[in-house]
């Protein structure tokens, strides 16, 4: 749906409940207050028929985004990579997921008067895909979903769901370094958003402790995947291939895995330039944060380096 639309439903929706407190402040009858009800139906249609007879003039394609997320990162990437062009979005984090239910990415595209939402980094990345793939050929052909492709893209978005425990399990008694990486220092996020993320920062650091179990036991299974699958990927790339399965040419689980491990690594041109305010400097990291990076990187010297290349040559 069209920002204005949106915008317009907003304030429709704002209305609609606020209508029980008006008919009660004037003590208003059963007619008056049906036909209020009637007077909302039609500003409702109104709405509706103004986005068919003249539909706002919107970007082809929309990337919601929040600038640290290492999913959207993936997703980000794979537009650049296809040379998409796209407008990105950028909100602070958290907000969208806790109190509208929106999760990050999610990906716009508008035809016509339509406009179809997908979200979640694979499935952007399946639309891609079938989109693009008669229109754009070769260009498009590391995005095809292999069997062994899907497969390890499977194991790849569990490390990047760890990766969000073990971040949150160290910077989260940080207010001003958790702050700082959801955005509040971002002038790309709409400015009313920011001093909410202020306000709201003791029930959103409840929410995400809650929704992301971020607690020893849980930290400790995530730092062991974690180390797992850095050992494999270690393993795998210790014959110098270019890719992670293998082959000569890189494909979307190469970059899926650079994306995600740049959430700690923070190599230059994490986020393609769009989440410099949002990057974390090693020198800021809560020490055992630091510890826990130090010794990823010198336990698994192929998989860090595979990361800093992919961003050196192919972001």
């Amino acid at each position: 749906m069209a920002t204005m639309a949106r915008k317009r439903l907003l304030i429709h929706t704002l209305f609609l409940f606020l209508l029980p407190i008006v008919v009660a402040w004037f003590g208003f009858g059963t007619a008056s207050a049906i036909a209020l009800v009637l007077m909302m139906l039609a500003w409702r249609w109104l709405i509706v028929l103004s986005g068919i007879l003249a539909p706002e003039k919107t970007p082809p394609v929309v990337l919601e985004s929040i600038a640290v997320s290492h999913f959207v990162e993936k997703a980000r990437w794979c537009l650049d990579r296809l040379g998409i062009d796209y407008v990105e979005r950028q909100n602070a984090a958290t907000l969208g997921a806790y109190f509208t239910g929106r999760s990050v990415p999610q990906l716009r595209v508008r035809t016509g008067i339509v406009q179809s939402i997908i979200g979640n980094s694979p499935e952007i990345l399946r639309f891609l895909w079938g989109n693009y793939s008669v229109s754009m050929a070769d260009t498009v052909d590391f995005l095809e979903p292999t069997e062994d492709r899907l497969a390890l893209e499977k194991r790849l978005d569990q490390y990047g769901r760890f990766l969000q425990v073990c971040l949150y399990h160290h910077v989260l008694n940080d207010r001003q370094l958790t702050l700082g990486i959801w955005g509040v220092n971002n002038p790309e996020i709409p400015a009313w958003q920011r001093p909410i993320l202020r306000l709201l920062f003791p029930v959103l650091a409840v929410l995400v402790r809650r929704s992301f179990r971020i607690n020893e036991a849980h930290y400790s299974k995530a730092v062991l995947f974690i180390d797992e699958l850095l050992a494999d990927i270690d393993t795998q790339l210790a014959d110098g291939r270019a890719s992670i399965l293998g082959g000569d040419t890189v494909n979307y689980t190469d970059i899926t895995f650079a994306a995600f491990s740049a959430l700690w690594m923070q190599p230059e041109g994490y986020g393609g330039g769009k989440a410099e305010l949002c990057r974390i400097d090693r020198d800021q990291m809560p020490s055992m944060m630091r510890a826990d990076i130090e010794r990823w990187v010198e336990d698994h010297p192929k998989a860090t380096t595979f990361v800093e290349r992919m961003y050196a040559e192919h972001r």
